[in-house]
């Protein structure tokens, strides 16, 4: 197939952008923003718990260290 002349490029829109057209046309305001909440508390509870992890290994790398000083 040969492009047609005279016919501008249309950028398509990511799914994210998507997804949020669909979510508007299929939920009130309150609704799309509560799942907005509910995803934004799903993201930070798992930087949680990235930085509980990261935490837990240095800890135990301290208690390492400490355990062969003495």
């Amino acid at each position: 197939m040969r492009p047609t002349a005279g016919l501008p490029a249309v950028a398509l829109p990511s799914v994210g952008t998507a997804l949020r057209v669909v979510e508007s046309l299929l939920l009130s305001g309150g609704q799309r923003t509560a799942r907005r909440n509910a995803w934004t508390a799903v993201q930070e509870d798992r930087r949680r718990a990235r930085d509980r992890v990261e935490a837990q290994h240095v800890l135990e790398a301290v208690s390492d260290r400490t355990s062969r000083a003495t």
